[in-house]
């Protein structure tokens, strides 16, 4: 739901491009280091410059009236303003006390400025974003679509920005720019609306659903047949994993969903859906294609490394389920971990809630941006979980030096010249071209700019001429509402009004969950989602063949929703939405495969069956399951395993009478995951082409494209992983549990067989791969943990270390440590409802992790807990920069105090803003 902030540039000619970052975050940190001791000058005084002031009286200009700002122990504000702009100016205030270098940081994201801050590294990773155009898109949303409302209120929203901001020195606003002054005469620029607004775009982006599995099917090609890729990527198990809505059906009549109607099966096939259609494959495409995902690496990832593996979960359950008689919702989105946490905890209250005030709402915001996005007021509490919708499509382009071509006739393209600026550098100037589709992507990688001889295209495909260009169309590049909608799911009173404000929620497409004091649940799925006239979006398409165009979205009313389903509780945890069979358009080809969402469904069911009733703390406990869905498939097939090795039988005999359960302190759990890895690595990793392997993951192979039996001219040649470790494949994820699953009843398969090296025997059958995966990871955990098995634990080998923005990713240890946090040696793991992620084919190390846990009671609102991954402050030294995390680390919530009196009974500090 990212490791992330300012990620290094990626592969070939980007390799020099992350030296060249990390020497320049070198001189920072170095010079931070000499500051930090200089007569203590550093360590003391230019820390503490930033702390906020959270006490006393602080007069703001723009205020009408006073505003109080109550902070508990945790340091997290409660504001209370008679006013909604003075609200809002408040949380811009506080905001930025608190956040402000990390919302900085976001803006020079989104409006492809990083150069700005950290020079020429980031020049490739600032050309990428223009060409995107994130804040052009967002700019126009403010002028022309955002009502006045809203532009009102982030209007506000920046006036207390740049409030704080006024006669602040950067180096009294946080001790980043302290470091950034030695090598960069940086200056703060205020903080605009449109800074909000364009955050939305990074977060569509993270979450834009199966743009990456629609380049690796095409890079597939160059190794594996047709039939292959269709296995690696299974069709979604219904019958195993149940999806959200398990009723309903689009009323033909009126075309709307009925969540009451009886669904009908239809013929499987959706709207648009022509499956495996387009012409992504091999040679040339798979050339550019390879290049395009490079250039992905090198865009911070502000959420988490985009995929099937990240997701989140979100549940709630009926008041008739419940102890309290009363509905319970929880939600923790799982993204990849930040210090600062992305999410800032926080109430917004109108001291007296009426026609003209109407805002009294606590939850979790995003600093830099106005409002509460998951939460709770007064009436509803709601939660998200990411749709996964396909909202993005990759188009082949023939390009020549006069446009693009579309059903036999060249069209100019739409150019535009922009200006990267570098700190300690010339600028440089780029020319974003765009065809009817969206931005050519393809022009900013030099690989990209000439494709090679074997695209796989059919006969009714122009000449390659010079080559196919790559361009995206994808809906968060059309203006759109979701900041309105923000607003109004903070002021909703009940259903209505709820999935009047989803209607809104267009980018990106979240699953939203829905409780409310008067007894109801229930779930809509909002979103801008694309219906198309041919493809099924899973392969590039044929730009110049204008009927593969996309003819327009699926209207909000034909969107799967329910309301107090008769089984009551709602489960959204990434899984299909509806039951493709039943449901007559596209939303995707690509979810998540339905592990966690199942097993939460499965504790729901166990804990309620003969009348049992779910309290919060089951919730919470529910939370923090670790179960291994993977283990119970695998694991009894390695206890029947027949091993001679008596090191490799000592770390077999640690499954025998596993729970499948994956505590920090579990040696069997570090030895099993350590087995799955190397069954993925030698059945489908060392099969899969360069462009999709972890760099540095080395392997003797036959060239891709050899002909004929293996000679002389056609020897195997060394070839190396090139996708960054987050992202490769096979990433263990729940995809790769439905591809082995069938395999495992099946004692032959090409699959199983596996050529040997030096080190590894030579496998035919399931039995004697599954045999070499135990030895390997016997050997791999004796080199990473020890000889001795009864010392292996989960947590020593699945650690999260929480790294400080930008400064913290980078430099001498002793600079590290001063920003950094942890390790934490933690359970859970890849597709666990305990979802602490990590990549099969990168590593163990922890990547993504449940962001925030929160646990509503509906209606009995200071009785709901919650806790964040780290804490309130993003001033590394602060008492609230990481205060939450040992409790995040073992489940435990905090009390959530909302009503004035738990308020009160809680604050530590209050400050007053007067006008």
């Amino acid at each position: 739901m990212p490791s992330n902030t300012s990620a290094p540039p990626g592969k070939k000619t980007a390799k020099k491009k992350g030296r060249r970052a990390r020497l320049l975050l070198l001189v920072l940190v170095l010079a931070l280091v000499a500051g930090i001791g200089f007569g203590g000058y550093w360590g003391v005084s230019t820390v503490r410059a930033s702390f906020p002031q959270t006490t006393g009286e602080i007069r703001l200009d723009q205020l009408s009236a006073d505003v109080e700002v109550k902070r508990d122990a945790n340091g997290i504000p409660q504001i209370y303003a008679d006013d909604e702009a003075d609200l809002f100016r408040a949380q811009g205030y506080v905001q930025a006390q608190d956040r402000f270098y990390e919302m900085d940081v976001r803006r020079h994201v989104t409006a492809g400025r990083l150069s700005e801050m950290f020079g020429e590294s980031q020049v490739d990773t600032d050309a990428f974003l223009r060409t995107l155009g994130w804040r052009r898109v967002a700019q126009e949303e403010y002028d022309k679509v955002l009502s006045p409302e809203t532009k009102k209120y982030l209007q506000a929203y920046a006036e207390g920005v740049n409030a704080y901001l006024k006669d602040r020195a950067p180096k009294d606003v946080s001790v980043e720019y302290a470091a950034l002054a030695l090598t960069n005469d940086y200056t703060i620029e205020p903080w605009t609306p449109v800074d909000s607004v364009a955050w939305l775009k990074a977060m569509a982006w993270d979450l834009r659903g199966n743009m990456q599995d629609e380049i690796d099917r095409s890079l597939m090609t160059s190794r594996l047949s047709a039939k292959q890729i269709k296995q690696l990527y299974p069709e979604y198990p219904y019958a195993l994993h149940q999806p959200i809505v398990d009723k309903g059906a689009v009323d033909e009549s009126t075309g709307a969903f009925d969540p009451k109607a009886d669904a009908t099966e239809g013929d499987g096939t959706t709207t648009g859906d022509t499956p495996g259609t387009g012409p992504g494959g091999s040679g040339g495409v798979s050339s550019q294609l390879g290049a395009l995902s490079e250039v992905l690496d090198t865009v911070p990832a502000l959420l988490g490394p985009n995929g099937n593996g990240i997701g989140s979960n979100s549940w709630v359950v009926s008041g008739r389920l419940t102890t309290s008689g009363k509905p319970l919702l929880a939600n923790d989105p799982h993204l990849a971990p930040q210090l600062p946490s992305l999410w800032y905890q926080m109430g917004l209250h109108c001291r007296s809630v009426s026609a003209t005030c109407r805002y009294d709402v606590a939850g979790y915001t995003f600093s830099g941006m106005p409002g509460v996005i998951i939460g709770h007021n007064d009436k509803i509490a709601w939660g998200l979980t990411n749709l996964g919708a396909d909202v993005t499509d990759l188009y082949l382009e023939k390009i020549g030096p006069d446009g693009y071509l579309v059903d036999g006739k060249v069209k100019p393209f739409t150019s535009r010249e922009e200006t990267i600026k570098v700190a300690g550098g010339e600028d440089r100037k780029i020319t974003v071209r765009s065809t009817g589709h969206g931005p050519l992507v393809s022009d900013r990688s030099s690989e990209l700019e000439t494709v090679g001889q074997k695209a796989p295209v059919g006969n009714a495909a122009p000449d390659r001429g010079t080559g196919y260009g790559v361009s995206l169309q994808w809906t968060a590049l059309q203006p759109g509402k979701s900041m309105d909608a923000i607003f109004a799911l903070d002021r909703a009173k009940d259903f209505t009004t709820f999935r009047a404000a989803a209607k809104n929620f267009e980018v990106p497409s979240q699953n939203l969950i829905y409780a409310d004091t008067e007894g109801n649940i229930g779930y809509q799925s909002p979103g801008k989602i694309p219906q198309r006239t041919k493809g099924d979006g899973t392969l590039p398409a044929p730009g110049w063949d204008s009927s593969w165009k996309w003819k327009g979205y699926i209207p909000f009313e034909k969107l799967p929703y329910e309301e107090n389903p008769k089984r009551g509780y709602i489960v959204t945890a990434n899984q299909a939405v509806i039951d493709e069979k039943t449901y007559p358009d596209l939303l995707t080809k690509d979810w998540g495969y339905g592990s966690r969402s199942q097993r939460i469904n499965d504790l729901i069911e166990s804990k309620t069956k003969d009348g049992g009733k779910i309290s919060p703390d089951d919730m919470r406990t529910m939370q923090t399951d670790n179960r291994s869905e993977i283990a119970t498939l695998l694991n009894p097939l390695l206890l029947k395993i027949d091993i001679s090795d008596p090191s490799v039988r000592e770390a077999q005999k640690l499954l025998e009478g596993w729970d499948y359960t994956q505590e920090p302190d579990s040696a069997a759990a570090a030895y099993f995951n350590a087995v799955w890895r190397n069954v993925l690595k030698l059945a489908f990793g060392n099969k899969l082409p360069k462009e999709l392997r972890a760099e540095g993951d080395c392997i003797n192979v036959r060239p891709a494209e050899a002909t004929g039996p293996v000679d002389e001219q056609n020897k195997l040649v060394r070839e190396c992983g090139e996708r960054d470790p987050d992202s490769a494949q096979p990433d263990g994820g729940d995809r790769w549990y439905e591809v082995v699953r069938p395999l495992l009843k099946q004692e032959k398969s090409e699959w199983w067989v596996t050529p040997g090296n030096r080190l590894d025997a030579p496998t035919e059958t399931r039995d004697q791969l599954l045999a070499q995966a135990m030895k390997d990871a016997r050997w791999e955990l004796t080199a990473k943990l020890g000889k001795d098995v009864s010392t292996w634990s989960w947590g020593r080998l699945h650690q999260l270390t929480l790294k400080n923005q930008t400064l913290g990713t980078a430099g001498p240890g002793v600079v590290q440590k001063l920003l950094n946090r942890g390790p934490w040696n933690l359970g859970g793991g890849e597709a666990a409802v305990d979802a602490t992620g990590w990549n099969a084919a990168g590593g163990y190390d922890v990547i993504w992790v449940p962001s925030m846990r929160m646990v509503v009671n509906v209606g009995d609102w200071d009785r709901s807990r919650w806790v964040n991954l780290t804490g309130a402050s993003g001033h590394a030294f602060h008492s609230n920069y990481t205060d939450q995390t040992d409790a995040w680390a073992k489940g435990e919530l905090y009390d959530w105090v909302y009503s004035k009196a738990a308020v009160e009974a809680a604050v530590k500090d209050t400050l007053v803003l007067k006008p």
